[in-house]
């Protein structure tokens, strides 16, 4: 079992956990994930590794209470323990010196996005980074992006915060005035389609994790399965970041909504 040490609400349905697991903080890198059950009955739930504390022997990790396991997890306080934790997971993100980066978080995909923008930084890029979400109260990271970003742009769709539009606008801003070497983004999966078809209409090398298909977080499951460049990949274990430009985005979001009765069940049960 691994211990709570810390928990906190960044927004409604939005909690950051400080976990246990010196092993994994002495091991994890950026784009790294974990598997983790609450209950030995619990479904596997596949989390982005947002920080480490070697020191501490801590990892953290942000959650968004959307349906029944997560909202098993939420609920869970300091002091106490998650039944399973495993890790690192996954296949850790390319960090290089490419020039400029523009990132792009939408929603709680600022979370894995985080510790890539740090990475990046360190490494001597130019980092330039876009979040947005629905309104003010949704929005997160903000102040520890504003660290290890050179810019940082706020959308928000109700203009309740930042700049009104979606993220996808503020990129195109960055893009129009100034050279983008790389570009990652991280997010709901509609938001990364969109992401992808603005970056390659400007020719601009583009990267996307997709950890929310994921499931078992072996590759046995077969529910995290995408055609990237026309090949079937497992995004656990050949992710989770792929070429955005390669991506059958249309068939990975028909899979999103596959379980989408089952998962309501569980959620009123």
């Amino acid at each position: 079992m691994n211990k709570i040490v810390e928990k906190q609400r960044l927004s409604e349905l939005v909690f950051k956990f400080v976990v246990e697991a010196p092993m994994i903080a002495k091991s994890r890198k950026p784009g790294n994930f974990v598997i983790l059950r609450v209950g030995e009955k619990g479904e596997r739930i596949p989390l982005t590794i947002v920080d480490s504390d070697l020191e501490k022997g801590t990892i953290t990790l942000i959650v968004q209470n959307v349906g029944a396991s997560s909202g098993k997890l939420c609920v869970l306080e300091a002091g106490e323990c998650i039944t399973d934790l495993v890790g690192p997971l996954g296949k850790a993100t390319h960090i290089f010196k490419a020039g400029t980066i523009l990132a792009m978080g939408g929603g709680v995909g600022v979370a894995p996005l985080y510790p890539i923008v740090e990475a990046f930084k360190k490494a001597g890029n130019r980092v330039i980074t876009v979040i947005a979400a629905r309104n003010k109260d949704l929005l997160i990271l903000e102040k520890e992006m504003r660290e290890y970003s050179d810019e940082l742009i706020v959308m928000t769709d109700d203009g309740s915060y930042g700049k009104k539009g979606l993220i996808t606008e503020g990129a195109e801003e960055v893009i129009k005035r100034e050279k983008v070497n790389e570009c990652i983004a991280i997010g709901p999966a509609i938001m990364m389609k969109f992401a992808a078809q603005l970056t390659k209409k400007y020719d601009i090398p583009t990267q996307v994790s997709l950890n929310t298909i994921m499931v078992d977080g072996t590759g046995m499951c077969g529910a995290c399965r995408v055609t990237v460049n026309g090949e079937t990949k497992f995004t656990c274990v050949d992710g989770p970041e792929f070429n955005a430009h390669q991506i059958d985005f249309d068939e990975m979001l028909q899979r999103l909504r596959a379980y989408k009765n089952e998962e309501d069940q569980a959620k009123k049960k």
